[in-house]
């Protein structure tokens, strides 16, 4: 496959990661990368080493849609950390921009893909981030990792429009939703009539939670007495006293988890039939549980069964996020040029390697 150059929208825990993954993927050259303070760019190909010392630690990586400015609390983050310039800035590649968005879509003839690794604290964060590359005549590919069921509809909304720009959006293309998607449809094709999708995930953050903060603000919002709103709002001494109030240990269930209504549109079964939670261990680096998809339905000849598909509990929560986001990212590119635009989940798509 011809080099795909691609782009990270946001360098916290996931952003970071896509950048150290894609060393390790054939024909991947990172070209741009940028947090809410700045924006690095290199049609070469970014130093991702010298990057990722840069944004160690960044948790103040969200990109508002409509500029330079995520709308973070003061708790998450500043410009300076201890007097020193921090986050993408820091890097010698790199310099402040009050609208990084603007400036990679501005470059966007340069860039095959882009990632979209950007905390989802507004339900329409990432569609109206969407609107912005169609606004820019970008023309391209656009991959997300978003969790949230009602996300979807905004981006297939969207179609038209970006079937116009020439834009191939693949969206949920992380673990869950995404790998666990992929899997769930793949053990699906056993069966005549699917009539149940469990997801059930375990992460213990081996990469630590200062460099997964937005992570673990997202799932808090899946909590029953939060939502994204509430979540959104938090400060950072709340969250630590809900981590500590559990013991470092979160438990979700019948979580509002993209894979539902994913599965749904690729004709897998009904959204109601997919249920999806999980356990966060924030303190420590073993899963607290193993992530299994169990996939129940019945085969043409009447028999009743349960497919399995289990991950290795040694596979990192940012080996399972970002190998298949890259993946799916090269899938992507692949449809991009063949002339396939429009909006593409997991289940639709196997990701390449």
């Amino acid at each position: 496959m011809d080099e795909i150059t691609f782009a990270v929208l946001g360098t916290g825990g996931i952003g970071r990661r896509a950048l150290e993954v894609s060393q390790h993927k054939d024909a991947l050259t990172p070209v741009a990368a940028c947090d809410r303070h700045g924006v690095a760019f290199d049609g070469d190909g970014l130093d991702v080493d010298e990057l990722l010392a840069a944004t160690e630690g960044n948790i103040d990586s969200e990109v508002a849609a409509d500029g330079g400015s995520g709308g973070t609390t003061a708790a998450e983050g500043g410009v300076k950390q201890h007097g020193q310039q921090r986050g993408v800035v820091a890097s010698s590649q790199a310099r402040p921009s009050e609208d990084p968005i603007q400036e990679v879509i501005d470059r966007g003839d340069e860039i095959d893909a882009v990632l979209l690794a950007l905390p989802n604290y507004e339900h329409d964060f990432i569609p109206r981030t969407a609107d912005r590359f169609v606004d820019g005549d970008y023309a391209g590919v656009l991959v997300d990792v978003l969790k949230r069921s009602r996300v979807i509809g905004m981006l297939d909304d969207r179609s038209e429009d970006f079937e116009a720009a020439g834009i191939t959006f693949v969206c949920g293309a992380g673990a869950t939703p995404g790998l666990l998607t992929g899997a769930a449809a793949l053990a699906a094709q056993s069966f005549v009539e699917v009539t149940d999708v469990d997801i059930h995930w375990g992460v213990g953050l081996k990469s630590g939670y200062e460099d997964n903060r937005g992570t673990v603000r997202e799932d808090i919002a899946h909590l029953p007495e939060y939502d994204i709103e509430t979540a959104r709002e938090l400060s950072e001494a709340e969250i630590e006293a809900i981590i500590d109030d559990r013991d470092g240990v979160i438990e979700f269930e019948d979580m509002e988890h993209a894979d539902d209504v994913l599965l749904e549109r690729a004709g897998v079964c009904d959204a109601e039939d997919v249920t999806v939670g999980g356990i966060l261990d924030v303190r420590n680096d073993e899963k607290p549980t193993t992530t299994t998809v169990r996939v129940t339905g019945r085969t043409f000849d009447g028999e009743t069964a349960t497919n399995t598909f289990e991950l290795g509990d040694e596979t990192s929560m940012e080996a399972n996020v970002n190998g298949p986001a890259l993946g799916y990212l090269k899938t992507g590119v692949r449809r991009n040029r063949a002339g396939e635009y429009g909006v593409f989940g997991p289940a639709d798509l196997l990701p390449g390697f």
